[in-house]
């Protein structure tokens, strides 16, 4: 079975072709194409689903013309894309503003309207948090989720809202695009926070859009992962480079694929990704809330199963920011004088093999160096658009591969924050998998089995796994398999490192002294960063970088 898959990230789309043969998910090729990522100063950050569509279009008529006799036997088509996005369309599936990204937060204004009054539970207003609650079983607590962004652009963009025929994510526009249907797959839909808790995930609540102010004709049908959205239409499949009618499935977002292709999409495994952002998940079967940690169980691919779901906003962007900024900066001040920064690529492979080889010449924590790695805000267990990264307990001698290893233990030691406030309600696999591009480096996984001090599994080719879990979706909509949780299981692990014990204090020192970090200074964030704007400071950015597939190898 040839399966077509698109992994649609934050900064790039990897198209790749999969056959699935004997239980086993093949690579045979895949094409990589950047697209870009905006970011404003009044906290907007934007995406053109144009260019998405170009990149698309660009990336499937490379495999095309390389593999011409397996593209032409495609059985199906498949997405996991980044989650959360707001991409309103018309009735011809053209896009009528430029996608509003998962790191938006323009939409504080709105949320603050609806729960910065009153009497308070968990810093929303008691009774409004109760309705949603009672609705819909979750409630929209972060600035950054959907709804918040959609009643910004009722409110400062009328026209626009005048012309909405649905609102739709990422991989829905471009299913929209490819079959001229527009649906959600049910962890879409569950990522709106707006779908009817009585429903078993297959309704929107009528109650919480009417309460919200959102139309809920704006909301299109509700389907499983692994259905089928539509055929292939015949322009379309021109301008990719395909057979007309090929079957495009509804496919899932990042957060629910990257698990089950990471063979974690069992009841009570534990997965960790790492990539632009970073996440842990627990695979469960029951939805569960904890609005103290801002941790809350989200619909899986699988219908019945739930990932329970703690973001961090920036994992491999730190480590992408250390590249850019301190191994290879624009005043060319580098890692170390030899010709490494110069040529990275033919001295070492790349720039991350190289600052990965300098870290793992550091000792465990970074000589008292610790980093916070929110660089552009944070979510889980804390909620706070404010907050930013930084450096801290430098000392004369800390230099920059001090730094460079304080970046990556930060991310992990944010992880293990994750990990233990997840585990408050819910109980965590005793061995992790580790996926993402972050699980290329051996260097990167040892940390975070030392940080977190369990077991920590990788697969081969982490940082495809999106994909993979992208093109399992296809093989149970065939037929293949009866379940997602099956297909699953068959992805065995190809490397497991053990936590080093000698490790285990300095880590649970500096861990300990990570968590003071944020308490301490969450006033002088407030301060700095807080703006009328709605508090994102910076400047006009163009953030276009390397795919997540390549960019995030730390």
């Amino acid at each position: 079975m040839l399966i077509l898959t698109y992994d649609l990230g934050t900064t790039a789309v990897k198209t790749s072709l999969y056959e699935h043969h004997n239980g086993e998910f093949h690579l045979i090729d895949a094409a990589v194409e950047e697209y870009g990522l905006t970011v404003l100063p009044n906290g907007g950050v934007e995406q053109d689903p144009d260019e998405w569509w170009e990149k698309v279009c660009i990336s499937t008529t490379a495999l095309a013309q390389k593999n011409p006799e397996q593209m032409a036997k495609v059985e199906g088509i498949s997405f996991c894309a980044q989650m959360q996005a707001l991409v309103l369309v018309d009735k011809e599936m053209n896009a009528l503003r430029p996608s509003m990204s998962y790191m938006d937060q323009r939409g504080v204004v709105q949320q603050r309207e609806v729960f910065d009054h009153g009497i308070k539970i968990a810093g929303m207003n008691a009774a409004t948090l109760l309705r949603s609650l009672s609705h819909t079983g979750v409630a929209s607590a972060s600035a950054k989720d959907p709804v918040w962004k959609y009643l910004w652009v009722k409110a400062n963009e009328p026209d626009v809202f005048q012309k909405i025929y649905k609102w739709l994510d990422v991989k829905e526009y471009i299913a929209a695009r490819m079959t001229g249907e527009c649906v959600r797959s049910e962890d879409s839909a569950f990522s709106t926070l707006l779908v009817d808790k009585k429903s078993d995930g297959r309704a929107w609540s009528e109650a919480e859009c009417e309460m919200l102010g959102v139309d809920i004709s704006h909301l299109p049908e509700i389907v499983e992962s692994t259905a089928v959205v539509g055929k292939l239409r015949e322009q379309q499949a021109a301008e990719l480079g395909l057979n007309p009618g090929i079957p495009v499935f509804a496919g899932g977002g990042d957060a629910s694929l990257i698990g089950v292709g990471a063979g974690a999409g069992m009841l009570g495994a534990t997965h960790v990704y790492w990539g632009t952002s970073g996440w842990v998940g627990t695979t469960i079967n029951k939805p569960v809330v904890d609005l103290q940690t801002m941790i809350a169980a989200v619909t899986g691919a699988e219908h019945g199963l739930y990932n329970y779901f703690a973001e961090l906003e920036t994992a491999g962007k730190c480590f992408q920011w250390v590249r850019d900024h301190l191994a290879a900066d624009e005043i060319n001040m580098y890692v170390d004088q030899g010709t490494v920064a110069d040529d990275p690529e033919t001295a070492y492979g790349s720039m991350y093999d190289y600052m990965s080889e300098v870290v793992d010449a550091v000792p465990a924590g970074s000589g008292g160096a610790i980093f916070a790695p929110w660089l552009h805000g944070n979510r889980s267990p804390f909620e706070d658009p404010f907050v930013r990264g930084m450096f801290f307990n430098l000392g004369i001698e800390t230099g920059k591969s001090e730094l460079i290893r304080s970046v990556l233990e930060g991310v992990c030691m944010h992880l293990r924050w994750l990990l233990e406030s997840s585990e408050r309600k819910v109980p965590a696999s005793k061995v992790v998998r580790f996926a993402g591009g972050g699980a290329l480096s051996p260097v990167t996984a040892q940390i975070l089995a030392d940080v977190f001090g369990r077991p920590v599994e990788t697969m081969d080719s982490p940082q495809n796994v999106g994909g993979v879990g992208a093109a399992m979706l296809v093989t149970v909509g065939l037929g293949a398999y009866s379940t997602i949780a099956e297909a699953s299981s068959q992805i065995r692990a190809d490397h497991r490192y053990e936590p080093n014990p000698a490790n285990r204090a300095i880590y649970d020192r500096n861990f300990k002294i990570f968590k003071m970090l944020y308490g301490a200074n969450r006033k002088i964030y407030k301060i700095m960063n807080e703006a009328d704007d709605g508090g994102a400071g910076g400047s006009q950015l163009d953030m276009t970088a390397a795919a997540e597939a390549t960019i995030d190898g730390a």
